[in-house]
């Protein structure tokens, strides 16, 4: 006979195929065999059919009740949370508070700070005047696998989605509520732009300049998994951050603005590299996505030189005398050399849009004499070109002496307090200056040959504009320089080591002629400029500590409160026994409860002779709720028992009763349903009598009951504390969490 849930002998799910012998006999053949060219396909395909006979006939028996009772219990247990009492319960309460000062932390200070900076909230322009408001971003830098490579994976995703979140929240607010005329960034748009494989080009490292020890064992991964298609991805996440809300806040320009202008081509040290480590290919890559990084642009009656200064350095390093490195400084050096001719051109090419004329010259194609050309219509050049102020932009800021303090409203250090009767500032200070030094691909300033050369080669520089030390800095240079007063502009993402991020208004207003002289008064400022300060990450997250920690210390102090002043329960008591999701995982078969009832006593009596023992002395005996048992004593006395005895197993009898009414057994209070036709059988199906659980001193349907007499009231007072100190704390947690996890999905 074969064994149960077999089939011949071969069991289900066998991975094995049976097969002839010769003689007829059977054998089992392993996967892989060479008795036919389909044997693993044919084994294969047995395995899915028993598979799928299995996950079947599971479904059919027990899977389909599973997902039933999950269902029910679910339904039920929201049915119970649903209650008027837990939602406005004290743990909700906290929960509301949560999310209000989450909306704060992620929306409404934005808002609120940004909002302070109006532009007619501190410009100051004579009546009447139309100014170009116009913005600095400097120093975004991406946070990227660049940036921290030693964190771990859930660490580094999470940084992210929060520095993203911040920089995006605060670009879309300055686009919406200034609606700038002109946005400028100043580099570093990326973290680890220059450590991106190309896909053309070469990518090694130049024998004088590789990378440092701690980056050298990052560097076969980096090449490995982060090439062309992950620069391009981060390119695609900078268009989202930046140039989405840019478009959002309208592409064509509002009533009164002129043009809308939003230029990104300026590379940092962090986009291409420094100096002779510049690579050319990572250049390339670059200015074919955003642009050239030498260039002129004319914005509100000013003309504005960008200078890619990091390729610029490597005429001046170490290194050029060397090694051949003009391929890298060579572009730059000869924008520097045609830089005023590229000036007049801009100028020139500016007011022919403002008189409403074509934009470049018209000539006619064809052959004309010297002598008989007309040359009216060619830009003019030399002394008499029309000239506008000229503001310079760079990524790394201008040379200056050692301990140049750089004023009040720089973060790290502010300014040393001078001595009594002083009132120019102390000089050097080393902590409030920005340090001249240099390293592996950077360097906080430039040359001092280098700035020299370049204020002079761009001429008529009334104002530069820097970035890269990510604090604010300000300061007028010497006469070598220009006397060029510089603002090097704060970093606009929360983690580049500044606890308050910012960005730098600037206010234009030059009115000038047809011919591009200026109608204003000779000597009065055309620019204004105003630092305006991002929420402070750090003092935000703050706020969410002491308020969890408060929450914390509220919640353990209600714990603590509720079994000493009886309050009501936030916990859930365990669902009864018999419901969905909380039955019996074994088949409970009626035969067998039935021969139980007849062997053990009337479920209708409560009498179980197995359960109960005669004693020694001739006493009584007590059932586990406390109940006397009246069987007990009718059999004492019909074995010569003492009347005493008998009597008290009368008062037993009656108190079996009182116990009964009280506690449901056979349709009380707490009881359930008797059998039709009455008799106080019990054939419903429930519990025969009422288990008291170990926690009685539990608030049960917002009634307290009498402490068990099994269990200290000390024990279940602590177990009340504890449950409910745990359950409202994660109610708590989950919740706000939750909320600050869809924040930050959101955006």
């Amino acid at each position: 006979m074969a064994p149960p849930y077999s089939n011949n002998g071969n069991s289900y799910g066998s991975s094995y195929s049976s097969r002839p012998y010769n003689n007829g006999h059977q054998h089992r053949q392993p996967f892989g065999s060479d008795s036919g060219s389909t044997s693993l396909f044919e084994d294969m395909r047995a395995i899915i059919a028993n598979a799928s006979r299995l996950s079947w006939r599971f479904w059919n028996e027990r899977g389909r009740r599973m997902l039933l009772d999950a269902l029910l219990s679910s339904a039920r247990r929201l049915r119970r949370n649903l209650t008027v009492r837990r939602i406005f319960s004290f743990p909700h309460l906290l929960v509301a508070i949560w999310v209000v000062l989450l909306l704060w932390g992620e929306r409404w200070v934005f808002h609120s700070e940004i909002e302070d900076c109006h532009w007619d909230k501190w410009e100051n322009w004579p009546p009447g005047a139309d100014p170009h408001h116009l913005i600095f971003v400097a120093d975004p830098q991406l946070i990227d696998p660049h940036s921290y490579p030693g964190r771990p994976w859930p660490l580094n995703p999470l940084t992210y989605l929060i520095t993203d979140n911040f920089m995006r929240r605060s670009y879309a607010e300055l686009q919406g509520q200034f609606s700038p005329d002109t946005v400028f960034f100043l580099g570093d748009l990326f973290d680890g732009g220059r450590e991106w494989k190309t896909a053309h080009g070469s990518f090694k490292d130049p024998e004088w300049g590789p990378h440092p020890e701690d980056e050298q064992k990052h560097l076969k991964r980096w090449n490995r998994k982060y090439g062309e298609a992950y620069w391009l991805r981060e390119y695609a996440r900078f268009g989202d951050i930046f140039l989405g809300p840019w478009v959002k806040a309208g592409a064509l320009p509002d009533a009164g603005q002129k043009r809308r202008k939003l230029i990104a081509t300026l590379p940092g040290n962090h986009d291409l590299g420094f100096g002779a480590e510049v690579k050319i290919p990572v250049r390339n890559r670059f200015e074919a996505y955003f642009g050239e990084g030498n260039r002129v642009d004319v914005v509100g009656n000013h003309t504005f030189v960008s200078v890619d200064t990091v390729s610029m350095s490597a005429a001046s390093s170490e290194v050029a005398g060397r090694h051949n490195v003009e391929n890298i400084f060579k572009p730059t050096e000869h924008f520097l050399n045609d830089a005023k001719w590229a000036k007049q051109r801009a100028v020139e090419k500016e007011l022919r849009f403002l008189r409403g004329e074509t934009l470049e010259p018209r000539y006619n194609h064809k052959i004309e004499d010297l002598e008989k050309a007309d040359f009216k219509d060619r830009p003019s050049s030399g002394d008499g070109a029309p000239e506008l102020p000229t503001i310079l932009l760079t990524h790394v800021p201008l040379h200056r002496p050692k301990g140049t303090p750089c004023g009040p409203l720089r973060e790290h250090w502010p300014p040393t307090k001078p001595p009594a009767g002083q009132t120019e500032p102390v000089f050097p200070d080393h902590r409030n200056a920005i340090t001249v030094a240099r390293g592996y691909q950077y360097q906080n300033v430039l040359g001092e040959e280098d700035s020299e050369k370049l204020v002079e080669k761009v001429g008529n520089v009334v104002h530069a504009f820097s970035g890269d030390d990510h604090d604010y800095c300000e300061l007028t240079h010497s006469p070598k320089q220009g006397s060029v007063p510089e603002i090097t502009v704060k970093s606009f993402s929360m983690a580049m080591g500044v606890p308050t991020p910012g960005f730098q208004m600037v206010s234009l207003y030059n009115p000038v002629d047809a011919d591009g002289k200026p109608l204003g008064e000779a000597g009065k400022p055309t620019l204004q400029t105003h630092l305006c300060l991002l929420p402070a990450p750090l003092a935000i997250y703050f706020k969410y500590i002491y308020f969890g920690l408060s929450c914390v210390a509220v919640l353990a102090l209600r714990a603590f409160l509720v079994p000493a002043l009886r309050l009501s329960r936030f916990a859930l008591d365990p669902e009864p026994a018999g419901t969905a999701g909380n039955s019996p995982v074994l088949p409970i078969f009626k035969a067998k409860m039935d021969d139980y009832d007849s062997e053990y006593g009337s479920p209708a009596t409560g009498f179980s002779a197995s359960r109960y023992r005669e004693s020694g002395s001739g006493s009584h005996t007590r059932d586990r709720s406390g109940s006397f048992t009246p069987g007990v004593a009718k059999a004492q006395a019909a074995r010569g028992a003492s009347p005493s005895a008998a009597g008290e197993g009368k008062k037993a009898h009656k108190h079996h009763h009182h116990h009964q009414k009280n506690s449901g057994v056979g349709g009380g209070k707490w009881g359930w349903a008797a059998a039709a036709g009455g008799g106080g059988g019990h054939r419903g199906g429930g519990p025969k009598i009422e288990i008291l659980g170990e926690n009685e001193d539990f608030n049960y349907g917002g009634k307290w009951k009498a402490a068990s007499r099994t269990k200290p009231r000390a024990v279940a007072t602590v177990s009340v504390v504890v449950t409910e100190f745990w359950t409202t704390l994660w109610r708590v947690v989950w919740m706000a969490v939750g909320f600050y996890g869809w924040l930050n999905w959101r955006g």
